[in-house]
């Protein structure tokens, strides 16, 4: 079984000096900007006063600037930098902020770590590959920034923990981006699980689709990475491996040290609106088994089909499969409920029953009405500015992401694992408790 191991050598192709002077780019980019600019910047704003404009900066040039197109509509949002390793999508995505504020105020960073110390941000988007979430998530949060963290949370389940704490401890708003919360047909369906339409629930089918990316050639240039790209940077703590331009940029996410395959992609939303629905937002299950079968042509080494059951107290069962349609089907004593994004993802209806009048609205005063937000971006924003907790936050969102990698880990053991959900650990399993955080590179460490 394939596993995340750490590696004794961190050999570094070329130096980080080397790859500025490559690029056209010195280690002062950005540094001629004002060392502190909070809720200050500049550029078309409307009428909102400076001092209530919330300054934004993006981390990964691809998912991260997804997000930042919803935030670059509001006028309290003002996006400031934008971070990425590859200067040819650093320097797109910076021309991107700018045309739209029609100015040359966004700053372009290749280092995280410089962005994030020159200060002036009062929020940022975490969106690079799933290996580097954790570390840059905590990161934020000790410097005192508020954080809209794509799923998953962090790439191995301790790390996860980790970004929670902080999150707490420095008292910092998270939104995960498993934006599928702020759609009115999911909530509608976990309310209608939650107010006991179904009856008790006996299990839940969540489907989260499988397979790998098309099989290419290897590449002949199988160690040089571009000079625009500051691989090192992107490999970051986890196991060194020479480039492949097969992996990076585009299929990492079918790379255990860098992803966790489809699963991972996609538990964190339908295995979360099954989280939120069961009422399972601060716990998780008791005891995993799961059975996978893992890609054979290198570099691709997740499960690219699987399954899984996860048991939880009061004896509810969640199966994970790649084989299920895509989406989250509870089941219970008088029927079912099926939700997902809709016809576009597979065939299935948005929101259906077993019998439409399950899904008739709530008119029950003392019915339980789950959390309302109609923008998960807005949500977002709003609740810095109130200091409340968003409709996805932190401890939801690792507790969902958390069913993934158990599931990963019952896959790499393959026994039935036995868990406190209390105290994140397993009952007697050194192998697996192992797996629950696997050893950063050197020099990174949480």
């Amino acid at each position: 079984m394939p596993s995340r191991r750490p590696a004794n050598a961190s050999a570094v192709p070329i130096t980080r000096r080397r790859f500025l002077r490559q690029t056209g780019l010195s280690l002062a980019v950005g540094f001629a900007f004002p060392a502190l600019i909070p809720a200050r910047a500049l550029g078309r704003g409307g009428t909102v006063s400076p001092a209530n404009r919330i300054t934004m900066g993006v981390v990964g040039a691809s998912q991260g600037m997804v997000n930042a197109e919803r935030f670059l509509q509001y006028p309290d949002v003002q996006v400031t930098s934008v971070c990425d390793v590859d200067a040819t999508r650093l320097a797109r995505a910076a021309q991107r902020i700018n045309t739209h504020y029609d100015n040359t105020s966004a700053k372009p960073w290749l280092d995280f770590r410089e962005m994030f110390a020159r200060g002036g941000l009062d929020a940022v988007i975490i969106a690079p590959p799933d290996h580097w979430h954790g570390l840059m998530a905590i990161a934020a949060a000790r410097l005192g920034m508020d954080v809209f963290g794509e799923k998953p949370v962090a790439h191995s389940l301790a790390e996860g923990r980790a970004v929670v704490n902080a999150i707490q401890h420095h008292g910092r708003i998270w939104q995960t981006g498993s934006w599928q919360r702020s759609e009115k047909h999911f909530r509608q369906a976990a309310e209608c699980v939650r107010n006991g339409r179904l009856g008790k629930i006996s299990h839940v089918e969540i489907g989260t689709y499988g397979g790998l990316p098309q099989a290419r050639p290897k590449p002949t240039n199988y160690a040089s990475p571009p000079a625009t790209l500051d691989y090192d940077l992107w490999v970051g703590p986890a196991v060194w491996t020479n480039y492949d331009p097969r992996v990076t940029h585009n299929n990492w996410r079918y790379v255990l040290e860098y992803g966790g395959g489809k699963l991972l992609d996609w538990i964190g939303h339908h295995g979360d609106i099954a989280q939120w629905a069961l009422g399972l937002d601060n716990s998780g299950p008791q005891k995993i088994s799961a059975t996978g079968f893992f890609g054979q042509t290198p570099p691709y080494d997740v499960a690219y089909k699987y399954d899984c059951t996860l048991s939880f107290a009061g004896g509810v069962e969640m199966r994970v499969s790649s084989d299920y349609q895509p989406g989250a089907k509870f089941v219970g004593e008088r029927g079912w409920i099926f939700v997902s994004r809709g016809r576009g993802m597979g065939g299935a209806r948005l929101l259906d029953a077993s019998d439409p009048s399950i899904l008739a609205e709530e008119r029950d005063s003392d019915a339980i009405a789950l959390y309302r937000s109609g923008d998960h971006w807005r949500n977002f924003i709003d609740c810095i500015k109130a200091r409340r907790e968003t409709v996805a936050p932190a401890e939801a969102g690792h507790r969902s992401a958390s069913l993934g990698h158990l599931c990963h880990i019952a896959m790499q053991t393959g026994r039935t694992l036995h868990w406190n959900p209390a105290t994140e650990t397993f009952h007697d399993d050194p192998a697996a408790t192992a797996l629950l955080q696997p050893a950063f590179r050197t020099p990174w460490s949480l």
